[in-house]
């Protein structure tokens, strides 16, 4: 148990910059949509490891955008950084990334497209924000019955985190953006 512990700790301390956006993508779609913001924690040690405070949205969709957020927006950067990646190492011929300045770029840019990607998906608990909003407006609006195959993703992705689904996600933007790139897998 203190090996499982331990683990996570690092993995938490390793993986901060994804906490960071997660957050901030929760904190832009708050100020995007108009619902005031009491309080945020971009990351810090602990459980959570970050996390937005605010007022409860007026509509579903507005509660829908502030959960979604940073799926949205950590994949765009982690796919970002792996172009970036991608990029260097086909400039370099292919050959990977040499241990030089490029190799340290390299190997930030890895690192950074990593751990942002591996904290795209939403949490539990902004699969249970969802969860309560539909159930409680689904006859006012049967629009919000589109929502719920989203928070079943996201409780069945939280699920699997527990056996590296986020991180396989990560590697499949890195995947992703060197295919675009073209140069293959690594």
């Amino acid at each position: 148990m203190l090996a499982l512990a331990f683990i996570g700790f690092f993995v938490q301390l390793l993986t901060f910059p994804g906490v960071v956006v997660h957050e901030f993508a929760h904190k832009k779609a708050c100020d995007y949509v108009g619902v005031p913001v009491l309080d945020v924690a971009y990351f810090r040690l602990g459980s959570p490891a970050g996390y937005v405070q605010h007022l409860e949205p007026e509509r579903y969709r507005e509660t829908f955008a502030i959960s979604v957020a940073p799926f949205l927006v950590n994949t765009l950067v982690a796919f970002a950084l792996f172009l970036g990646l991608a990029t260097a190492i086909a400039a370099n011929g292919g050959d990977g990334v040499e241990p030089s300045a490029a190799g340290t770029t390299g190997l930030v840019l890895f690192w950074l497209g990593i751990s942002v990607g591996m904290h795209s998906f939403p949490s539990t608990g902004d699969a249970n924000t969802l969860w309560s909003r539909s159930r409680a407006e689904w006859r006012g609006s049967p629009v919000v019955l589109l929502g719920i195959p989203v928070v079943v993703v996201i409780y069945v992705v939280n699920l699997l985190s527990r056996l590296w689904a986020d991180l396989i996600y990560a590697v499949g933007l890195l995947l992703l953006a060197s295919w675009v790139v073209g140069i293959g897998a690594f």
